[in-house]
């Protein structure tokens, strides 16, 4: 007999964020030092945390991800398009997008991920 899966609830304060390095050549202005906690992992591989970053402008090639934003705000430039975020938003990048960030007050998201969609 199988066990049954677990549910996993956990505070937002609930345990600290291990530094997740934003790489130097990626980082355009400031220092936008990242961390993050793993919160649980899906079967299909698909990934669920909290990710912080502090002021600071920097590229990324996004991997399918949704997010809310819990605090602080930030620009995400993608092609002539430049998107605000900030407390409350939703936000659905797709794998492969090109974009730049600017976190202008220190950002904090839970995210959804997922880094290999096929």
């Amino acid at each position: 007999m199988s066990a049954e899966p677990a549910i996993i609830v956990q505070s937002l304060d609930a345990g600290a964020l291990e530094p997740d390095p934003i790489p130097p050549e990626q980082v355009i202005a400031g220092s936008p030092l990242a961390s993050e906690r793993l919160i649980g992992r899906w079967q299909s591989g698909a990934l669920t945390g909290v990710w912080r970053c502090e002021p600071g402008r920097f590229t990324d090639v996004e991997a399918d991800e949704s997010f809310v934003v819990i605090e602080g705000c930030a620009s995400i430039r993608h092609g002539d398009a430049v998107h605000e975020v900030g407390p409350g938003d939703v936000c659905v990048l797709p794998a492969g997008a090109e974009t730049e960030w600017t976190v202008h007050e220190t950002l904090v998201k839970v995210y959804v991920l997922d880094p290999d969609p096929d």
